[in-house]
């Protein structure tokens, strides 16, 4: 394991590096095209994307598989032993606006034929690309982390709807969907609580680790799979694609927010361990309700308006 965290630690701090010296350069924020998934993918991704392949074919001494946003599926040596899950900005929008939601997200799990799962991953590590503050755990060492200033896990107590400091996610989710299923929770929490928007999974999970949030709620894939008649309004605003959870979006923070002790769960409040590392399918993407209480994500789980108020009729839930 030791060999593995000073792999993970030392990609997460080339690829901030390289970001960083871009950033310096002036923010262009052009995009360049789709990633595999559908995701449209901007100028700081082909950057941090070059510096996870550069990195590990000079430095690793590990056999390995690579599975990241844009390169897809890559083996890096004959007979790979450990396969790594790499989203290289998380946040790439708030990364591209020069903001401090963007991270490296990194997963490791033992190299498997077949499909690998979420439940595989032995070691994970998240860097800030702005601060550089960082969180990293495995099976054998649990949590550690450096740069913030408190001590880290900080798990809030909280059980209050009411004043609960969460976020909710956007990209690819259809503003009228989302509103009718938890405008309510938003109205009820945004004076006496707080609500924000970060574009990053990994941002919004990580910061209920820190004890800066209490929840995370992003319920897109629950609704598409409930209602699948909304399927082209996803479409429409993923401009042809479905952009929710992807694999490598949450591989990292899952696997930390467990060790911290997060509840989190898909929106039916079912284990995510089953999730493939190498499916970008819409089956295989996820809804994530994440928080810091079990009270909490329990009534989370109840609140939100499943029937979208009526606007959209139920139909037999999808399953992988």
């Amino acid at each position: 394991m030791k060999e593995l965290k000073k792999l993970l630690t030392e990609l997460g701090e080339h690829v901030r590096t390289e970001l960083l010296a871009y950033a310096d350069r002036g923010l262009v924020r052009q995009v360049h095209g789709d990633s595999p998934g559908g995701d449209a993918q901007f100028d700081v991704d082909e950057v941090a994307e070059r510096a996870v392949v550069d990195h590990l074919r000079a430095h690793t001494g590990i056999p390995l598989a690579l599975y990241t946003e844009d390169g897809s599926y890559v083996e890096l040596a004959p007979d790979p032993q450990v396969l790594l899950v790499v989203d290289p900005i998380d946040g790439t929008r708030p990364t591209s606006a020069g903001l401090e939601m963007g991270m490296v997200s990194i997963a490791a799990a033992p190299y498997r034929d077949g499909a690998p799962t979420l439940a595989d991953v032995t070691a994970a590590l998240l860097v800030e690309i702005k601060s550089g503050a960082w969180i990293y755990g495995d099976d054998q060492e649990g949590l550690s982390s450096g740069g913030f200033h408190t001590p880290v896990p900080r798990l809030s107590r909280n059980t209050d709807l009411a004043t609960m400091f969460w976020s909710i996610e956007f990209n690819g989710h259809p503003m009228r969907l989302m509103a009718e299923a938890y405008a309510h929770l938003v109205d009820r929490s945004a004076n006496t609580g707080g609500i924000f928007v970060f574009n990053s999974s990994t941002f919004s999970i990580s910061r209920i680790i820190t004890g800066q949030l209490d929840a995370f709620v992003d319920i897109g894939n629950r609704v598409l799979r409930d209602h699948p008649r909304t399927e082209d309004e996803f479409r429409r605003v993923g401009r042809g694609s479905i952009l929710h959870l992807f694999p490598y979006d949450i591989a990292a923070a899952v696997y930390l927010a467990r060790l911290a002790g997060v509840v989190i769960t898909d929106a039916y409040g079912d284990d995510l361990g089953s999730t493939s590392l190498v499916d970008l399918g819409p089956m295989n993407q996820k809804s994530c309700i994440a928080a810091s209480t079990p009270e909490l994500h329990k009534q989370l789980l109840d609140a939100v308006h499943w029937d979208l108020g009526g606007t959209v009729t139920p139909a037999t839930r999808k399953t992988s």
